[in-house]
């Protein structure tokens, strides 16, 4: 049976009794039908003297291209903590219609561990990455009019891209302005997608409506002739902005099909942006639940690194507890093995492959000081051998194995995880960051290269080195970096899956995001506009005769 089939035939409860079961009353919320609903912002500051339950973290293994069922585990995890009695709540992001309609199809958890109504939570939702794009794209508009309209504030050079939150290469680079009507100035310019937008990061950093205005106002969208910046509050643009996204700001309230809560806010990615949920919504949580599992985007080397090094330190945030998901499959395809052969048993592979687990381990362990356990997302041709041979590894290091079968069993089959993080959440740990604020720039980027990568050092583009000097001379240096790169590999390179060899980090561009606070470090070969597969999940999705949506998984 597909995902949107079991989801579809799984009776959900009212969202009314999901809430009042972690104490929000009816008039705090903002309904959107009978199983979506928006919770006020004055819910968490009625609640900001309870104490914090417990955090847990989910991450996982670099993927392969369709993921390591990270979400799914996620679910499961929360659903297994019910099972056994304890009172979680979950705190996701949205999905991007870029992937749902690109290579994955859909990213509400699969089988039997998936958050519901999952076809609106996949498609449009609430409306909030409308409102982040609409955001995005008033500012743009704004910028050109007000060039058109005389330049008084003298910009000189446009940084400020249009977004849409679709996968689309053609919109990388584009000329705009060429209607030649007079006092409109053509330039080459460019898309994003509208969760790598700084409007996205924003949104998910921002700690209340009032930091949301000021965060808004502090983006640069240009330079003047003396490479000062031009920010969108010299627009007059802030509070506009700030107004398209008010109700987006409102965490959303969902439940996962065994009546879990679940507050699903914020989508950024992880390869390209900071990949976290927003902290509005994970303090919320916090104030809600005994137990709060939250994800970060694809492997730990990105989003694990950025939610400790970005979110954790803005928040104030420290994870109780991190479950870093493999898969076997996985394991095998990053120590070589060929596609076409990854259902077959290949200890050698395997054996290769630890060699990314581990890595990921030792991060998390040792550079963070966290507590870890490992989750291993079964599926049914995983063999005995294999199964124990991971134990026995994972034994020698002192880290906890749990096999989960959550996309078929739902919260019986994350029992064993949940009970083993129950326990895991309790013991001592020493988090620290991969680096410290008053670092340099450069410094910053060679402690997240070499020290979470495991590069042996990084190159610097003479462009890259030009605006880390531009950044220094406007007072920027001590923010947190934002490194994008591929999500298939420690490296740059998203074909070296084993990284067997020395590498090094190649940073081809540096761009100040003043109002997200964080420097976007480009490398490699990423793009912050993803294509279409050359088979995308579009052809898969339709509406059939009876009005049912298909496709989504």
């Amino acid at each position: 049976m597909e995902d949107i089939e079991i989801a579809r035939n799984t009776k959900l409860e009212p969202i009314t009794n999901i809430a009042k079961s972690i104490g929000i009353e009816e008039e705090e919320l903002e309904q959107y039908g009978k199983y979506k609903a928006k919770i006020s912002l004055d819910a968490y500051e009625k609640r900001k003297d309870r104490k914090n339950g417990k955090l847990v973290l989910v991450t996982a293994i670099n993927p392969t291209p369709l993921g390591e069922g990270k979400t799914t585990m996620a679910i499961g995890l929360a659903d297994g903590l019910k099972e056994i009695g304890k009172k979680p709540v979950l705190a996701l992001r949205e999905p991007s219609l870029g992937p749902v309609f690109g290579i994955k199809g859909g990213a509400t958890g699969g089988g039997h561990s998936q958050i519901a109504p999952m076809e609106d939570i996949n498609l449009h939702f609430t409306g909030d990455i409308h409102a982040i794009t609409s955001a995005n794209n008033l500012l743009a508009s704004m910028i050109d009019n007000h060039i058109y309209f005389g330049n008084e504030l003298g910009i000189e050079k446009v940084v400020w891209k249009r977004c849409v939150d679709l996968n689309d290469r053609q919109l990388r680079t584009v000329e705009t302005g060429l209607s030649n009507e007079k006092n409109i100035v053509p330039r080459t310019d460019g898309f994003d997608i509208s969760v790598a937008s700084e409007i996205m990061a924003i949104f998910c950093l921002a700690t209340d409506s009032k930091d949301l205005k000021r965060r808004l106002g502090n983006i640069i969208v240009g330079y003047n002739k003396e490479n000062k910046p031009v920010t969108a509050r010299d627009l007059k643009a802030d509070g506009a902005m700030a107004v398209l996204l008010k109700d987006a700001l409102q965490p959303n309230l969902v439940q996962t099909l065994e009546k879990v809560p679940a507050i699903v806010h914020g989508g950024p990615f992880a390869n390209i942006a900071h990949g976290c949920n927003s902290i509005i919504a994970t303090k919320l949580a916090l104030k809600l639940g005994d137990y709060v599992i939250t994800e970060a985007g694809f492997g730990a080397d990105l989003g694990a690194e950025k939610f400790l090094d970005i979110k954790c330190r803005k928040a104030n945030l420290k994870p109780d507890a991190v479950v870093c998901v493999a898969t076997i499959k996985a394991l095998k395809y990053h120590g070589g093995m060929p596609k076409e052969e990854i259902k077959n048993e290949n200890m050698e592979y395997l054996q290769r492959g630890f060699a990314n687990l581990e890595k990921h381990i030792e991060n998390l362990k040792d550079h963070y000081g966290l507590n870890v356990i490992v989750a291993i997302n079964k599926y049914t041709y995983d063999t005995e051998n294999e199964i124990n041979f991971l134990k026995e590894k994972l034994q020698e290091k002192g880290i906890e194995l749990s096999l989960v079968e959550s996309w078929e069993k739902g919260g019986k089959g994350a029992k064993d995880l949940a009970e083993k993080v129950v326990n895991l959440v309790e013991k001592p740990s020493n988090f620290k960051y991969a680096y410290e604020l008053d670092e340099t720039i450069e410094n910053k980027i060679k402690a997240v290269a070499t020290k979470i990568y495991g590069a042996e050092g990084v190159e610097f583009t003479d462009e890259a080195m030009k605006k880390i000097q531009e950044i220094k001379a406007l007072g920027y240096d001590n923010l947190p970096v934002c490194i994008a790169k591929t999500q298939y590999s420690f490296s740059d390179d998203a074909k070296n899956l084993e990284c067997k060899e020395p590498f090094k980090i190649h940073v081809q561009d540096v761009i100040l995001r003043a109002g997200a606070e964080f420097i976007v470090v480009l490398t490699g070969k990423i793009m912050t506009m993803p294509g279409l597969p050359k088979v995308p999940s579009a052809e898969k999705i339709d509406i059939d005769e009876n009005g049912n949506i298909v496709g989504i998984f």
